[in-house]
């Protein structure tokens, strides 16, 4: 077992944590890290290599031409453990994934980017017991291309976890929504709270600043940047369960504007762009028993238009989702909802 982990949670604990939070029932019985691969494979999709152990709740990020994964939930026969500080990459190269320079402190949700050079790990959850699984962060780390060790990152103005972050080419590091503590406890899920709130740091010796909220508060939304802008689309609210909606930013005017939304409300997802186009992959569910999204989409900023593509192998929440090489990679995740099945797999869409 990966020697990072901060302690080992029962199945109980784990769904305490993870599921009663959310309103959903979903522990039981134990998992398998990598199913099955299907004889025929949906349209588009290929299998990759698999993460060395079962990961979800990322946000894995490409920089320096590999693709990083660091942080999350991880598993062991069928129970989550705990968050872990393990750093994998993975380059195009033969040579598989490897490990690289842990994080300073095991950490679920941080939020991986690369940015003026460097690779930042942000904001996130800490659990240092299991009673505080999910006391949210405002600090982090960055380390350079040259893979130095993890140095501090300018705090947020709050804690945060579930955010989509995302880097501008005409400047700046964004740091949209997501859940922040409401008051001074910060040891549960429900100690939290759906933000709109919108930071930018101006340069990686900066402080983080406020910019133009966002429109709808939520977390666990997804994003990427095309043309300029940024796009951020699906996600969910404890009010109003999970959305559809999608915003789009220009960040040279600072002023948010809605775009068309997904064809179905989606949280948990994981998106990136490829071709001037925006893709969603997967998602969770806690309504008529609980379940994740096969659905996969393709978003055409030129005619604000969404389309269907073939459907995850393997639908899952909690994943991550970078393009590499003419590819979307669609990285770990759970195969149902909240912590049950997580899995160690990778998949490839090439359109």
């Amino acid at each position: 077992m990966p020697e990072s982990l901060k302690f080992r949670l029962s199945r109980r604990e784990a769904c305490l944590g993870m599921v009663a939070a959310l309103g959903a029932s979903a522990c039981k019985g134990p998992d398998e890290a990598m199913p099955r691969a299907p004889e025929s494979l949906p349209k588009g999709w290929s299998m990759g290599e698999p993460l060395p152990f079962p990961v979800q709740e990322i946000y894995p990020c490409l920089h320096d031409g590999a693709i990083h994964l660091a942080g999350g939930f991880i598993a062991e026969a069928g129970q989550i453990t705990g968050p872990t500080a393990l750093h994998q990459s993975w380059r195009p190269d033969g040579q598989g994934w490897r490990p690289e320079t842990p994080l300073p402190v095991a950490r679920h949700h941080p939020h991986l980017v690369s940015y003026a050079g460097r690779l930042w790990a942000l904001a996130g959850y800490q659990s240092p017991s299991p009673q505080a699984i999910w006391e949210a962060q405002a600090g982090g780390w960055w380390r350079d291309a040259a893979g130095g060790a993890w140095e501090r990152a300018p705090e947020l103005p709050r804690p945060c976890g579930e955010a989509v972050v995302l880097a501008a080419p005409s400047g700046g590091l964004h740091f949209i929504g997501g859940r922040s503590p409401e008051g001074d406890a910060n040891a549960s899920w429900n100690d939290q709270i759906d933000r709109a709130h919108h930071f930018v740091l101006d340069g990686p010796e900066g402080q983080w600043q406020a910019a133009a909220p966002c429109l709808t508060a939520r977390n666990s939304a997804a994003g990427a940047e095309i043309g300029g802008n940024l796009h951020v689309v699906g996600g969910r609210s404890v009010a109003d369960g999970n959305t559809a909606a999608h915003e789009v930013y220009d960040p040279r005017e600072d002023r948010w504007r809605t775009a068309a939304p997904m064809p179905q409300a989606q949280g948990g997802l994981a998106a990136a762009a490829l071709g001037g186009k925006l893709y969603a992959f997967g998602g969770e569910f806690f309504d008529n028993g609980g379940g994740v999204y096969p659905e996969a989409w393709v978003y055409d900023p030129a005619s604000d238009i969404w389309a269907a593509i073939a459907p995850m192998p393997h639908p899952r929440h909690g994943l991550g989702a970078v393009t590499l090489g003419g590819a979307i990679y669609v990285i770990g995740g759970a195969l149902k909802a909240s912590g049950v099945e997580t899995s160690a797999l990778v998949e490839i869409y090439r359109p």
